[in-house]
């Protein structure tokens, strides 16, 4: 799961956003339409994104398509470490 992180969040375009959606999941779970009002993005922006981190089993979706609620699965918690240190290191980029 470490390199999935990694990966995901560092080695690909977009990895910043990625990161910038994960930490505000982390704040509180919500849905696509939120998180580009809340991070001014696009919400086609934000669907991408949200379909790298759903289909690298980063983050999983509840309820219907489109109001669809995000958070960080259970697996991206227990390496929470690891995204605080990727965190950390784009920050600092």
């Amino acid at each position: 799961m470490e390199g999935v992180l990694w990966y995901v969040l560092t080695g690909t375009r977009g990895g910043k956003n990625r990161v910038r959606l994960l930490r505000a999941l982390d704040e509180r779970p919500r849905n696509a339409n939120q998180l580009a009002d809340d991070l001014d993005l696009d919400y086609k922006t934000v669907r991408h994104h949200l379909d790298v981190l759903v289909d690298n089993d980063v983050v999983q979706s509840s309820g219907d398509d489109y109001g669809a609620v995000y958070l960080p699965t259970d697996r991206t918690r227990q390496h929470w470490d690891t995204v605080t240190t990727i965190i950390e290191q784009v920050d600092e980029s």
